[in-house]
């Protein structure tokens, strides 16, 4: 079963049950903000709208507690950034920052300053964790996805170049850039995440994400073609795209919102697994990939795999059932870790790091009931259960 509002995970909840977990859509509303960040070694000024999870919606409001990993999102030619309003949307709500620069929006854009725009963004915006006169204070993960769109897509190429600093580059439609992002790609070695429409007329496959995808020197990359997509329908409706895509033929069998729902399916687990370290997630996507007939793909991954278990044995959580506070004891090689509490509907109600290999939890705000403690570092993982 494929759901665009729910991903499902099927544990076995230590003997206590055996049931789907569904993380719901909407688990944050959406606070919006604007900031202009100044590139001083190009005497650059980067328009930058930004969308990240809250508690109520509107401009300029907190931050949910918590912390988040940062998505900077590059635009195609003369879309602005309100044609990926369900790029946010969707993403937002389930606990991601995403920031999109607004600059090169002219007939004659500069694809290598869009790319530096990008990657500069991304920079800046991990910094805002330690500035104190900003909403992003103590709350950004160091945890970034550079994607785009069209000639923001190889835009993405030219920003994750020999970057260090980004845990993976996803992009969609992506069209070859001047300079090179096929070239630029041979650079790349994070994770990648490369989306294809099977009939884009705009940047054809044979000429512009397949070359990217072979070029890449990253661990693990993904090809993924949603079967009778288009160009423009990876955004929403857009003037400018839609008038481009008329040129070449846009007579699709798939729906926009069919396109979108495809893709979300297999982008939530990627920055899922990426971004937040499940390694569960990773296993789904790869399950979901060479099952779905919805799409076709091309996958290498040599040394990037899911996150080992930890061994029961030396991972233990006590007393069970709790009353107001657990412990649990961590094996000494996965000591500093994170961990997440989440309910059977899978809502995360509490989270924390963790850097003792003993450490006491309080859970006494938590109602009554079955819930899934998730420990990981960047190695390994434990998913087990408590009851209240």
């Amino acid at each position: 079963m494929k759901c665009s509002k729910f991903r499902i995970m099927r544990k076995l909840l230590n003997g206590f049950l055996f049931i789907p977990i569904m993380t719901l859509a909407q688990s944050y509303n959406i606070g919006h903000t604007n900031m202009a960040f100044f590139d001083e070694a190009r005497n650059r000024s980067i328009s930058t709208e930004i969308y990240y999870p809250a508690n109520e919606t509107g401009e300029n409001v907190a931050l949910a507690d918590g912390e988040y990993p940062i998505i900077v999102f590059g635009h195609g030619f003369l879309m602005s950034y309100e044609a990926y309003a369900n790029f946010w949307t969707e993403l937002v709500p389930k606990g991601y920052i995403m920031a999109f620069p607004t600059t090169e929006m002219s007939l004659s854009p500069a694809h290598e300053e869009l790319g530096a725009d990008i990657k500069f963004v991304a920079d800046e915006m991990l910094n805002l964790n330690n500035d104190e006169s900003t909403i992003f204070y103590n709350s950004i993960l160091a945890k970034t996805a550079l994607m785009g769109h069209s000639m923001g897509g190889g835009a993405s190429l030219l920003a994750a170049e020999n970057n260090a600093t980004i845990s993976t580059v996803i992009n969609f439609a992506a069209a070859e850039t001047s300079p090179s992002a096929i070239m630029a790609a041979a650079n790349i070695s994070v994770p990648a995440l490369i989306f294809s429409g099977e009939e884009d007329c705009v940047a054809p496959k044979i000429e512009n994400q397949i070359p990217m995808y072979e070029a890449l020197n990253s661990d693990c990359k993904t090809l993924v073609e949603v079967k009778n997509g288009g160009h423009c329908y990876f955004a929403d409706n857009n003037f400018a795209c839609n008038l481009g895509e008329t040129f070449c033929g846009n007579d699709f069998v798939i729906t926009r919102d069919e396109q979108h729902e495809t893709t979300f399916a297999f982008l939530n687990l990627w920055l899922d697994y990426t971004l937040y370290d499940n390694g569960n997630s990773l296993v789904e996507f790869n399950d979901a990939i060479q099952t779905s007939n919805l799409i076709n793909y091309e996958q290498a991954c040599t040394s990037l795999s899911t996150n080992k278990n930890i061994n029961n044995d030396t991972f233990t959580i006590y007393p069970n059932p709790v009353k107001n506070e657990f412990s649990i004891n961590i094996p000494e090689e996965a000591c500093k870790g994170k961990y997440t509490i989440s309910n059977l509907y899978g809502q995360i109600v509490q989270q924390n790091k963790t850097i003792n290999c003993k450490t006491s939890i309080n859970v006494s705000a938590l109602a009554k009931g079955i819930y899934i403690l998730t420990y990981s570092n960047e190695h390994k993982q434990q998913i087990t259960t408590f009851l209240k």
